[in-house]
């Protein structure tokens, strides 16, 4: 039975990735940065009658601390990591001109350097018993920088910049390491998202408003990740990159084959 460790799993992706997880025979170990959240996570699985499989460990992805106490909860009782599933995350949307310096580094502490020093972290155990996996839940954003959106961008493109080479350093060890890059969902991450957009000010300001909150409430149901999670962890060897989502492959074809003045044309044309 392969143990797998996923992050921010109290709601959206982390979620109803765990789930999807148990219900595919996986032991769980599931970490949040706020314990006292895991009521709703419990509860479907009792539903399930998967409870046994679950292991909930409260593990703020910016608190070293916390990291190496949960890994060595899972040396001590599994001797090993199957999986490691980077998820914890979150949205700063805003002008760059109106993010403070403040809310730029938060947004890059938790997305980018918390997904580094747990995946460092976390990497003895999955070179304990090989073939193993590393999968990260980056984005569309991490290949296609929308406006509004700078800081949560810069962190996903290097999210993907991380996983490249750490891709390549891995191989050899048979460590598979993949991205996971969605498109609009609908769970939490866009309510902090669009906190910093308001639709106050001139046109191009109002209507992109108009299309993040649009692109929000137009989401795909996000079972469909923590399905694609189970399929590349039960893949022997998986690929490294899996777009998935409302026009997600199309916008990494696009971003691949067209002038970058004709990209710029389409969005603006888009917000005006």
């Amino acid at each position: 039975m392969k143990i797998a460790l996923i992050t921010g799993a109290n709601s959206g992706i982390g979620f109803y990735t765990s789930i999807e997880l148990l219900k595919a025979g996986f032991v769980v170990v599931a970490t949040m940065r706020d314990i006292s959240k895991q009521a709703a996570l419990v509860k479907e699985v009792e539903q399930l009658g998967l409870k046994k499989a679950l292991n909930i460990q409260q593990m703020d992805v910016t608190k070293k601390e916390e990291i190496i106490n949960v890994k060595s909860m899972i040396e001590e009782k599994f001797g090993r990591l199957d999986i490691l599933i980077n998820n914890a995350g979150y949205c700063q949307g805003g002008l760059l001109a109106e993010i403070s310096y403040d809310e730029w580094e938060a947004q890059q502490k938790t997305n980018l350097l918390g997904t580094l020093q747990v995946t460092k972290g976390f990497l003895p155990l999955l070179e304990k018993k090989t073939p193993s996996q590393i999968i990260t839940i980056s984005s569309v954003s991490g290949f296609f920088g929308f406006p509004g959106m700078s800081a949560y961008t810069s962190s996903k493109f290097a999210i993907e910049g991380l996983s490249e080479s750490l891709r390549l350093e891995l191989l050899p060890k048979q460590i598979f390491v993949t991205l996971i890059e969605p498109a609009s969902y609908k769970t939490k991450i866009w309510q902090k998202g669009l906190e910093n957009i308001t639709d106050q000010g001139d046109d191009f300001k109002q209507n992109l408003f108009k299309y993040a909150k649009a692109s929000a409430n137009n989401g795909s149901d996000p079972i469909e990740v923590a399905q694609l999670v189970v399929k590349i962890c039960q893949t022997n060897k998986p690929k490294f990159r899996y777009p998935i989502g409302k026009g997600a492959r199309t916008l990494a074809f696009l971003k691949r084959v067209l002038p970058w003045s004709i990209i710029e044309k389409i969005v603006l044309n888009r917000l005006r």
